[in-house]
C-alpha cells in the first residue's frame, strides 16, 4: 500500500470520548471510526488487521477439528422462546419486528439456532462428537458502551459448540478448545492465562475466562508464573490422543491462576512466593460446559447404540476477535503509539522514503517494496521525514525500513525494529531476509 494513495485518516489530537490507550491509538491510526455509540466502522488498516487475527482464530479452530459454518445475524424470537431465554435475556437484547409482524431479534449468541440446525441432523450416536463454530458479527445493547471495541455494542465473536454422547466425551472436547484456545494466543503473541470461572447453576469446574495480562488491564489477576513458561507446539499435544489432552488439562488446571473474583487466598499461599505473580488482566475468552442445557429444551436427541434416545451433551467456546484487537494493543504499546505483534500487523514493514524525487533513494525504495509484495506499506508522500517516523511509530509495523539519499547512494538501509528500538544499516538482502525472519 502506497500512503500516497490510501485512505488513512489518522488523527493528531487524542479524542475526548477515548479513554484508554487502545480506543486512542485505534482512532488516532486511522484503524476504526465510530459511526453511533458503541458501533465502528472499520477502516482499512484496522480491518487487515481484524483479518488477521480471525484467521489465526480460525485455523486453530479447523486444527481441533471444529467445522466452520455461519449463521445468520437475524434470528427467530420462537427458538429463544423454546429455550426461556427470550423473555429473560433483558434489553441486551435488540428486538425487532419484521414487515409480517412477525418477531425476531438481532443475535446476541447462537446456542438456540446452532442447536436447531443440528437437530436437524443428528439423529444417531454415530453423528456424533461433532463441533461447530463459525466467526460472526454480535449486538448486545450495552447501556454504557466504552472503552472503543472492547467494550462495543456490535462486535465480531468466534463461538463453537460441541455437541457429545457423554460427560467423558464432552470432557474431552472441552480439553481440546481449552489447548486451541493458548494456542491460538501463543500465536499471537499474547500470554494468555486460563483461569477457573463461575458455572452458576450447573455447578462443576469446567468454565473458564481467558484473560490477556496487560497493565490496563479491568480485572486484578493472580497466577503462577509457571504460565509464562508453557510453550504449546503441536508436538506436544495431539488433539487426536485423549491421554494427551488430559496431561495438558492436569498440567494448566493444576497452576494456581484466578481472578479477584475467585482468589483465594488459602491456594495462593500454597504457591512459592518466588512464583506468585500480580497483575491486571482482559478477557478475551470464555469456555463453558452446560451439559444438557440446551440440547433438552431444544428437543435434540439421537438414538444410542442400543437404539434408545440419549440427550447430547453440549459446550460453547467464545473469543472475542474485534475486542483481541483492543486487548493486544493494550498489552503491548508505548507512548509512541501501537506494538504490534509479528503475526497481526496490518504489515511487517514500513517503508519511509526520505527524499521522494531523489532517484536513487526512488529506486531503493521500490526494489524493496516490489520484494515484500503485499506485506508491505510506502510512504512515498512528500512529508518531513518526522512525520513518516511519527505516523510509522504510531501505526505499530513490526519493522520500519528508512531511506534516505546517503545510505541509497550505497544501496544501503537503516532497519529499526520498533519493539526494541534497535536500528541497523544493512543491504537490500539482509533487509530482506530480517523482515520476513521476523
Amino acid at each position: 500500500m502506497r500512503l500516497s494513495r490510501a485512505f488513512l485518516p489518522t488523527l493528531k489530537e487524542i479524542p475526548a470520548e477515548a479513554a484508554i490507550a487502545s480506543h486512542k491509538l485505534m482512532l488516532r491510526a486511522g484503524m476504526i471510526r465510530q459511526t453511533s455509540a458503541g458501533i465502528y466502522a472499520w477502516l482499512p488498516l484496522g480491518l487487515r488487521v481484524l483479518k488477521k487475527v480471525e484467521q489465526i482464530v480460525r485455523e486453530e479452530q479447523d486444527a481441533a477439528g471444529a467445522q466452520e459454518i455461519l449463521m445468520p445475524t437475524i434470528q427467530s424470537a420462537d427458538l429463544w422462546r423454546q429455550s426461556g431465554r427470550y423473555d429473560d435475556y433483558g434489553k441486551e437484547m435488540l428486538r425487532i419486528r419484521d414487515r409480517h409482524d412477525r418477531e425476531m431479534l438481532f443475535g446476541p449468541t447462537n446456542e438456540e439456532m446452532v442447536t436447531d440446525i443440528f437437530k436437524g441432523y443428528a439423529k444417531s450416536y454415530r453423528d456424533l462428537p461433532r463441533n461447530l463454530y463459525h466467526i460472526q458479527w454480535k449486538f448486545r445493547d450495552e447501556v454504557r458502551p466504552r472503552f472503543g471495541v472492547m467494550r462495543g455494542r456490535e462486535f465480531l465473536m468466534k463461538d463453537a459448540y460441541s455437541f457429545d454422547m457423554d460427560v467423558e466425551g464432552a470432557t474431552r472436547s472441552y480439553r481440546a478448545m481449552m489447548l486451541a484456545y493458548m494456542r491460538t494466543f501463543q500465536r499471537m503473541g499474547l500470554r494468555a492465562v486460563p483461569m477457573r470461572a463461575d458455572t452458576g447453576p450447573i455447578g462443576g469446574n469446567l468454565s473458564h475466562e481467558f484473560i490477556i495480562l496487560a497493565p490496563t488491564g479491568e480485572s486484578t489477576v493472580f497466577y503462577d508464573a509457571a504460565f509464562e513458561e508453557l510453550k504449546l507446539s503441536h508436538a506436544d499435544y495431539s488433539y487426536e490422543k485423549p491421554e494427551d489432552l488430559e496431561n495438558f488439562f492436569s498440567q494448566v488446571t493444576g497452576l494456581y491462576a484466578a481472578t479477584d473474583e475467585m482468589h483465594d487466598e488459602a491456594a495462593w499461599t500454597q504457591v512459592s512466593a518466588d512464583r506468585q505473580r500480580e497483575g491486571k488482566g482482559i478477557e478475551v475468552g470464555h469456555i463453558f460446559f452446560f451439559g444438557t442445557k440446551y440440547s433438552e429444551k431444544m428437543g435434540l436427541t439421537v438414538a444410542g447404540p442400543d437404539g434408545q434416545p440419549v440427550v447430547p451433551q453440549m459446550g460453547s467456546y467464545g473469543i472475542g476477535v474485534s475486542r483481541l484487537l483492543g486487548a493486544i494493543i493494550e498489552a503491548s504499546h508505548d507512548e509512541a503509539g501501537i506494538i504490534w505483534p509479528d503475526a497481526v500487523a496490518p504489515f511487517r514493514c514500513a517503508i519511509l522514503n526520505l527524499k521522494p524525487g531523489d532517484l536513487a533513494t526512488d529506486a531503493l525504495s521500490e526494489k524493496l517494496y516490489a520484494a515484500l509484495g503485499g506485506d508491505a506499506v510506502y510512504d512515498d508522500r512528500p512529508d518531513r521525514a518526522g512525520v513518516k517516523f511519527n505516523d510509522a511509530d504510531l501505526a505499530g509495523y513490526p519493522w520500519q525500513a528508512i531511506i534516505g539519499p546517503r545510505g541509497a547512494a550505497n544501496e544501503k538501509i537503516e532497519l529499526k525494529r520498533r519493539a526494541t528500538g534497535e536500528r541497523a544499516e544493512v543491504s537490500l538482502e539482509e533487509a530482506l531476509h530480517r523482515i520476513m525472519a521476523g
